[in-house]
């Protein structure tokens, strides 16, 4: 057993994350899942509460997304340094250096592994990037 907040959990108990979104209903998903010490953050935007944050901004919705998922991680046990992959998916890859910049920023000390693709679109036209991450907590016990 492991305490993670105020809840003690079985180490191979699955925990699915929700942060309330309909799209997770609509969709059939979770925001993340942890098993043990591992946990997977589904693809994440530059969204809250139905609203697009640094519209026509590359940076500032890394950036955003970024911090959102720093959040799950900590509601899940785990912090950045926990981290060891980020999936950065964009609609324009000539934007690269200033998304690079918002992560680089995010993970200088952490240095995860790290894949960035251009893809055709995004679900909402106004979002430019998605971010997918994946950790692994040092604390299994």
């Amino acid at each position: 057993m492991r305490r993670i907040g105020s809840v003690n959990i079985d180490l191979m108990e699955r925990i699915n994350y929700s942060s309330g979104s309909d799209w997770e209903h609509q969709v059939g998903y979770s925001r993340a899942v942890r098993m043990g010490n591992i946990i997977e953050v589904a693809g994440t935007t530059a969204t809250q509460e139905g609203k697009v944050i640094g519209e026509n901004d590359p940076f500032l919705q890394t950036k955003f997304i970024l911090e959102k998922i720093e959040k799950v991680l900590m509601e899940l046990g785990a912090e950045v340094s926990d981290v060891i992959r980020t999936r950065i998916y964009v609609t324009d890859i000539s934007q690269w250096q200033a998304i690079g910049r918002a992560h680089e920023a995010f993970f200088r000390d952490t240095l995860p592994a790290a894949t960035m693709v251009e893809v055709k679109a995004l679900v909402d036209p106004r979002l430019l990037v998605e971010i997918e991450v994946s950790a692994i907590t040092r604390d299994a016990s």
